[in-house]
């Protein structure tokens, strides 16, 4: 069995022509699997993993084409990624929508493969990576559901978040949802950054965990659904709506 190396790169101004794109195609040719993150800067990061020589002949293709600025690279430990991915591009939108309803709940939803797959979230999302909210599996959903605010019979829904969201994770999306492991990062107005989504229990009503990744945008001991309880839409709060 061949071993397996890993390394980071960086190329800093690198030339117009070595795009993302361009470098998941060379990486995709090679073998090599991993991720390529395009900067506001125009820099290219990458982590890169495969054989050794496949590994080297890539790097050298990236110092070749980056005719213009630097390439830096490191040796880092094998993560064991399944994929070579782009990162830091959209990959559909997500929405939060906070539900009165026989139960007070948060519908979760994340655009994949032309639904919105939904979690039904109990105590609503947390920025706190301590925390560990409890989500049930629900039917998928149309588009159409996204933009509804308003009453809901006796009940009421209004759009507590929403935005773009980035795949992320080792394995392949939806395949990696499939599996009941997915990582992915939310750019919305309350949450930020990024999230997994772990299944706990298979059947009929699939039962996961929702969680904060610890990063730059995590907060401990927050409560965000206490702190801003508004719709992103109308400002209105749920009771709010059903008072009205």
């Amino acid at each position: 069995m061949r071993e397996l190396t890993a390394r980071r790169v960086c190329l800093q101004s690198a030339a117009s022509d070595l795009s993302a794109d361009n470098v998941r195609a060379l990486a995709r040719r090679l073998g090599v699997l991993g991720w390529v993150h395009p900067e506001a800067d125009g820099t290219l990061r990458a982590h890169l993993e495969g054989a050794n020589d496949a590994i080297e002949e890539l790097t050298s293709l990236l110092r070749c084409a980056a005719v213009v600025g630097s390439v830096s690279l490191a040796v880092v430990g094998v993560e064991g990624h399944e994929q070579f991915a782009v990162r830091g591009v959209p990959a559909g939108v997500f929405v939060v929508q906070e539900h009165q309803a026989t139960a007070h709940h948060f519908d979760f939803r994340l655009e994949v493969a032309g639904v919105m797959r939904s979690w039904a979230v109990p105590k609503g999302p947390s920025m706190d990576p301590a925390v560990k909210r409890f989500a049930v599996q629900v039917e998928d959903h149309g588009f159409g559901h996204n933009d509804f605010e308003g009453r809901a019979g006796s009940g009421a829904v209004i759009i507590w978040d929403r935005g773009p969201y980035e795949q992320g994770g080792r394995v392949a999306w939806p395949e990696a949802l499939e599996r009941g492991h997915a990582v992915f990062v939310l750019h919305g107005h309350k949450l930020e950054g990024g999230f997994a989504l772990q299944r706990t229990r298979a059947g009929a009503k699939p039962q996961w965990l929702l969680i904060k990744r610890r990063d730059e945008w995590a907060r401990s001991a927050s409560d965000i659904v206490a702190e801003h309880p508004e719709s992103v839409h109308s400002g209105d709060t749920i009771s709010e709506l059903l008072d009205s």
